[in-house]
């Protein structure tokens, strides 16, 4: 499923996986977010709700441009750069134009939104 992340009046695009994490996420939809840094390498978003993890990995190592759902927290993290393996990452989707918009400092606002055909 393709979404759009939308900051101000500029427009990123995305591919969700096919997993019950991801549709779950999906389901949520369509989302106004805080997004803020956090470590550097990603910025984060608290969730309406923790997602399912049915079927999901233990864990990931994100590389820039990942959607993710941290577990323990319930948030959602848009990965900036890559990093090493980590336990309850769970992998949502990927950015497939605009990381630039989504890598700027936080605090900022993104809705996020389904493409539909």
């Amino acid at each position: 499923m393709k979404i759009r992340l939308i900051v101000g009046d500029k427009v990123a695009t995305a591919t969700l996986y096919d997993s019950a994490t991801a549709k779950d996420f999906a389901s949520l939809l369509p989302l106004s977010l805080t997004m803020t840094d956090y470590d550097v390498i990603e910025r984060v978003s608290e969730l309406p709700r923790k997602l399912s993890t049915q079927g999901a990995p233990e864990g990931m190592a994100p590389v820039a441009g990942e959607l993710t759902h941290y577990a323990p927290w319930g948030n959602l993290a848009i990965f900036i750069k890559s990093r090493s393996w980590s336990r309850s990452l769970l992998p949502l989707g990927k950015v497939d134009e605009g990381l630039p918009i989504l890598s700027q400092p936080g605090p900022y606002k993104v809705r996020i939104e389904r493409v539909t055909p």
